[in-house]
């Protein structure tokens, strides 16, 4: 595999400006103040990406509670966000990411394994930003399933 870029607790987090599900640019300078959870899914619709959305869809109050904005980022355009956010009542920004130049910022596009081979391609990934603009977390590889639960347990939330 080839080196490519991944971001570490303490890096300031790349800015960014994509369009939403509806097509309104979202920036994360938007957040600046509060801590956000960015995730990188490979594909709305489906089905890990679902039950991911679906995690965070169902524990975004427990999260919000706890002060922390979410937002989710694929290289999906925008008219396939909207329906997939329609279909399993996403309620926080999905963001479309087609040229994958933030996903490839973030360490979240590239080289990854899948099914044992080597392959080009979105690697799973959630940070979680702090107010201040920097990487408090960073993990690649993460699993659909649990992942949530999972970040809940590290951020002793819940």
């Amino acid at each position: 595999m080839t080196e490519q870029t991944r971001l570490s607790p303490g890096d300031r987090a790349p800015d960014f400006t994509l369009a939403d599900s509806t097509g309104n640019p979202v920036s994360l300078a938007d957040f600046r103040g509060r801590s956000v959870v960015v995730y990188f899914y490979p594909a709305a619709g489906t089905p890990g990406c679902t039950k991911q959305a679906c995690d965070f869809r169902d524990n975004l109050a427990v999260l919000g509670d706890a002060g922390y904005q979410v937002l989710g980022i694929s290289p999906d355009k925008p008219e396939k966000l909207a329906k997939f956010a329609e279909s399993e009542q996403v309620n926080f920004p999905l963001l479309s990411d087609p040229d994958k130049t933030v996903l490839t910022e973030w360490g979240a596009f590239g080289e990854k394994k899948n099914y044992g081979r080597i392959v080009q391609g979105v690697i799973r990934s959630t940070f979680i930003v702090d107010p201040e603009g920097t990487i408090a977390t960073a993990s690649y590889n993460v699993r659909a399933t649990g992942h949530v639960a999972k970040l809940l347990r590290d951020l002793q939330i819940g």
